[in-house]
């Protein structure tokens, strides 16, 4: 029977560190591997003993977890918080890194965090754009607010963002620099642009036949609406990933 071997890895945008350690603590081997997914397979399927490993959940450890997963018996994510904790000190570097994640890994001690699924992921990652982009729609409303006030131009804030409104507003501005009026087609092109992208992510997310039924139930709650219901789905995700509390 092979031994199980432990493996840290320690993962940046363009490599990987890794260490691989026996149970007693003993460093088997230890380098660098490109961060590229044809690279990894390659080296996880030469892997000569089975293997458990961790990382530290970063900006783009997911899909390295996902394209090293298939080849080790166990893949954990560490909690990013939770490790610098654990692993602040003043010798730092990516060698000692692998080394102390593989310890974390062998000991049973690595604070791991909850790995959605590669849809959810997906699908969360559709909900955060949307996000931003309705972040973004606010600021083109701001800002052509702000070009009519520095201009001394009039006009009613509660209708301003209306299409019929806006456009009957830049016939009548009076005594307004052009490039004024330039800025303002700009803006209103770009809020038209922001707001037909989310609704477009939004149709998107709530005709996912995996997201439907879910979304269902949660809007039958009172006060949830689809955007309320969507963030619950996809930032919680399963909620059975999460260890229940008992209250007294």
């Amino acid at each position: 029977m092979n031994a199980l071997h432990y493996i840290g890895f320690d993962v940046h945008k363009k490599k990987i560190n890794f260490c691989v350690k026996t149970s007693d603590g003993e460093i088997v081997e230890e380098g660098t591997t490109l961060a590229q997914r044809p690279a990894l397979r390659q080296w996880a399927a030469a892997r000569p003993q089975p293997w458990r490993g961790a990382m530290e959940a970063t900006l783009f450890s997911g899909w390295i977890y996902d394209t090293l997963k298939p080849y080790g018996e166990q893949l954990d994510m560490g909690h990013p918080a939770r490790m610098k904790a654990i692993t602040a000190g003043k010798k730092k570097n990516d060698t000692l890194d692998a080394r102390t994640i593989a310890d974390l890994v062998r000991c049973n001690l690595l604070p791991t965090c909850y790995v959605a699924p590669p849809r959810i992921r997906e699908l969360r990652r559709l909900l955060r754009y949307r996000s931003l982009v309705v972040s973004e729609a606010v600021h083109m409303k701001n800002k052509m607010a702000g070009l009519l006030m520095e201009s001394g131009a009039p006009y009613n804030k509660e209708k301003l963002h209306g299409k019929k409104y806006f456009a009957r507003l830049l016939q009548q501005l009076e005594e307004v620099p052009e490039s004024v009026i330039d800025l303002l087609h700009l803006s209103r092109g770009a809020l038209e642009m922001f707001e037909n992208a989310q609704k477009r992510l939004v149709r998107e997310l709530l005709s996912n036949p995996e997201l439907s039924q879910r979304i269902e139930r949660l809007r039958s709650v009172p006060g949830v609406g689809e955007i309320t219901a969507l963030t619950w789905a996809l930032e919680v995700g399963d909620p059975h990933a999460f260890p229940l509390r008992r209250t007294r």
